[in-house]
């Protein structure tokens, strides 16, 4: 990590990010890399939040984790913050991964460019099929399922890639022996604690876009009412209210009074800080200030 004095307006990151910030970061880099390649130096935290696809709000929160704020009037510093968010996710560094099960996924996932690009050097194919054992696929020789607890301390893999049937799945994680998992299986793994997994279900994907196009079709379809449960789902708390910039002024906009909070079973202590408060009191003095 580069500390505070590496960089104009930098300092140390705060410990501790967010899964939800951890996620976007990738986003950033790959279009950080993309403004890089058409020769930027500088991007303002509004343009690098649309390109993302996130807004200008959430974008600074999310740097600011990593201790980059930018310059005022100047923005932020495409190959510096391409540098810093690297280092976070570890695409500077040289990540050893397996993958088990050479199906069409599995095969299609080895044959991924991008890999590499990104810090992932391909060090072992497994499948239990003896056809295709002892073949070889940019390099690297498929061996045997049964072998797999010797395949791991030999080629030092640190990240396991599951593209097997969901049946075997369980079976293969728990003899995998690492402690990074990404898993295309349709199955839902138990792992010890200390084991982390990451879960593509590209069925289950299918099926939600496949639920918002029927909607689209059904004139009568009404949009989803969101209750207090509906928020708890989407793991919403003050960080994210705050990252979204919402200030009495907002909420004065919205034209919220208390029977409307009530049916949506908000209360002052849900938003946090009072702005709820100071807004009702704002609107029943005239929107006085």
């Amino acid at each position: 990590m580069l500390a505070g004095g590496d960089h104009p307006g930098g300092r140390e990151p705060a410990k501790g990010i967010p899964d939800a910030t951890v996620a976007r970061l990738p986003v950033y880099l790959r279009t950080l890399n993309r403004l890089a390649e058409i020769g930027l130096h500088t991007v303002s935290s509004g343009d690098l939040a649309e390109a993302a696809g996130v807004n200008s709000a959430q974008l600074r929160k999310d740097l600011s984790y990593l201790g980059s704020y930018g310059t005022r009037g100047v923005g932020y510093d495409v190959s510096f913050l391409l540098d810093q968010i690297g280092r976070e996710v570890g695409s500077t560094q040289d990540w050893p991964v397996i993958i088990v099960g050479m199906g069409n996924l599995g095969t299609a996932i080895a044959n991924y460019s991008g890999l590499r690009s990104r810090g992932f050097r391909v060090v072992a194919l497994v499948d239990p099929n003896l056809e295709l054992v002892g073949r070889r696929l940019d390099g690297v020789t498929i061996t045997d399922l049964a072998d797999l607890e010797q395949t791991i301390p030999t080629t030092g893999a640190r990240i396991g890639v599951l593209a097997t049937p969901a049946a075997a799945a369980q079976t293969v994680c728990d003899r995998l022996g690492v402690t990074s998992i990404l898993n295309f299986a349709a199955a839902v793994l138990t792992v010890p604690v200390g084991v982390n997994v990451r879960k593509v279900d590209l069925g289950q994907e299918l099926q939600i876009l496949a639920y918002h196009e029927q909607r689209k079709q059904d004139p009568y379809a009404e949009p989803p009412d969101l209750d207090a449960a509906d928020l708890d789902a989407a793991d919403l708390d003050a960080a994210d209210l705050d990252a979204a910039d919402l200030d009495a002024a907002d909420l004065d906009a919205a034209d919220l009074d208390a029977a409307d909070l009530d049916d949506a079973g908000l209360t002052g202590r849900n938003l946090g800080a009072g702005t709820l408060d100071h807004a009702l009191r704002s609107s029943r003095s005239g929107g006085t200030r």
